[in-house]
């Protein structure tokens, strides 16, 4: 059976179907001529916003996300920063949400089932603002946002992921 499932957005428009994967990892990519995996280029939005469009060039080779023993890994394949946000990278009960910078060649742990499972037995839900999913990571290409940011929101992030995690 599958272990995630992945949205495309831009800025607060969902761009083609969710994306299911069973394998291991998987490549989610702009263009690539050969290989395997989800490639963002391919998918068609009509009035494609100037920013949206420089954002997507900047892509590239994009990440690989990786189900590893201990969570979940991404590496980032791309030549510019990404972001990511998800529930176990936060401070528990921390209002400041946490936003973590991955450099191109870089990787990190989005995701710590070990944590996941403290958390949701430990999380004062009366803390978050609007929709939370505690088995979800949110991944921006080239543009961070949170407090540290100009974007207070990832729907203000021209290019980013939902990585939806099965339970």
């Amino acid at each position: 059976s599958h272990w995630c499932n992945v949205a495309y957005w831009e800025h607060r428009t969902r761009v083609g179907r969710l994306y299911t994967v069973y394998e291991q990892s998987v490549s989610i990519f702009y263009d690539l001529p050969q290989g395997n995996g989800f490639c963002l280029g391919q998918l068609n939005l009509e009035n494609r916003s100037e920013t949206v469009r420089r954002t997507r060039s900047k892509i590239g080779y994009g990440i690989l996300l990786s189900k590893e023993p201990d969570g979940v890994w991404a590496y980032n394949r791309s030549e510019h920063p990404i972001f990511v946000n998800s529930p176990t990278l936060d401070i528990p009960n921390c209002r400041t949400l946490i936003v973590r910078k991955v450099m191109p060649g870089y990787s990190i742990k989005v995701f710590d089932y070990e944590k996941s499972c403290l958390l949701q037995h430990t999380a004062d839900l009366d803390y978050t603002d609007g929709p939370y999913d505690p088995n979800s990571v949110r991944i921006s290409f080239a543009k961070g946002w949170g407090p540290c940011y100009s974007r207070q929101f990832i729907t203000s992030c021209p290019c980013w992921l939902e990585i939806l995690l099965s339970n």
